[in-house]
């Protein structure tokens, strides 16, 4: 093992440490510069990057993309479109960015659901308005709503109401819900992107976004506490990022901006300990939906019943 000096890229700062090189990268700043060298450690907020002569830590904020040395940097998303074998989704393996630029390219993807009975969030998986929620977040409803964020012109948020959502598929053992909103003629559905595989290592990077109580588009970062959490026979994502009632059904992303699960709950009076579905299931309900589609004419899927008003006296013989 090697001892480094390493010095800030953009500070005066000197550190000492040891490290093994991971692998060699190819980092372009968002200044237009790049730096290509081995990569020894790796933390939330910055990137240590060995030159041959000497160490740099480079703020992950600075990094606009990385790719591997002699590789095209990825600026796009390499995803494989499975929609064609009849799935419902798209898989990616995506550069790792900040979490602020991952919330910008993916955050118009999360959408808010509405019912008579409360708020709860989604995020779509198709462009043609498939969407992804919790079952408890529709259960016993019909009238749904979602509202879509969307970017204008200038690069503002505009917000858009989409009543007449439908039910397609309900499942109320592993909490997930498949709807469709309408087609919109003046918007376009921006769907997210799931993870390929379900490799996940404990104290790996995570956000969420969702709109807790209500207040939409939030944004909350943490980490994986244990990737395998046993909740009730099932196993559960449990992570630190905070999740509060409104969080329902939105996306858990990795440090990627992959939907690795669906956040669906969290222990009350606690912090820190939210749950998420993992990508396996939701990839199982969807490529089964069709086993689990919705039946209007059920009467135990998707309606609510008002309770019968009580007698105020006793009725005549």
């Amino acid at each position: 093992m090697n001892s480094f000096f390493l010095k800030t890229i953009f500070g005066c700062s000197l550190v000492f440490m040891a490290g093994i090189a991971l692998a060699a990268e190819s980092i372009e700043l968002k200044t237009g510069q790049r730096v290509e060298g081995d990569v020894l450690k790796e933390q939330p907020d910055a990137v240590y990057i060995d030159l041959g002569v000497e160490v740099i830590r480079i703020p992950t904020a600075q990094i606009k993309s990385r790719s591997k040395v002699g590789e095209k940097p990825d600026s796009e998303p390499t995803a494989v479109v499975e929609s064609a074998n009849g799935k419902l989704y798209q898989v990616a393996s995506l550069p790792r960015k900040s979490i602020r630029d991952l919330a910008d390219q993916f955050g118009e993807g999360v959408v808010l659901i509405q019912t008579p009975g409360g708020l709860g969030s989604g995020f779509l998986v198709t462009e043609s308005g498939f969407c992804v929620t919790n079952y408890h977040v529709v259960e016993k409803e019909t009238r749904i709503a979602a509202t879509v964020l969307h970017r204008g012109v200038n690069g503002e948020f505009n917000r858009q109401r989409i009543d007449d959502v439908r039910i397609i598929a309900l499942n109320p053992f592993f909490d997930l819900a498949l709807l469709q909103l309408p087609k919109q003629d003046n918007l376009k559905f921006k769907p997210v992107y799931l993870a390929r595989d379900d490799a996940l290592h404990d104290g790996e990077e995570v956000f969420a976004i969702g709109n807790p109580l209500g207040l939409e588009r939030s944004i909350s970062q943490g980490i994986i506490g244990t990737k395998n959490r046993n909740v009730r026979g099932m196993v559960y994502i449990q992570t630190t990022a905070d999740i509060n009632p409104g969080n329902s059904g939105g996306p858990l992303f990795n440090a990627r901006g992959e939907v690795i699960g669906v956040t669906n709950m969290k222990l009350l009076f606690s912090e820190g300990l939210g749950f998420a579905i993992p990508i396996p299931y939701l990839k199982l309900f969807l490529d089964n939906h069709e086993a689990f589609a919705f039946d209007r004419n059920n009467p135990n899927t998707g309606y609510r019943y008002l309770d019968a008003p009580r007698r105020t006296r006793p009725a005549e013989k």
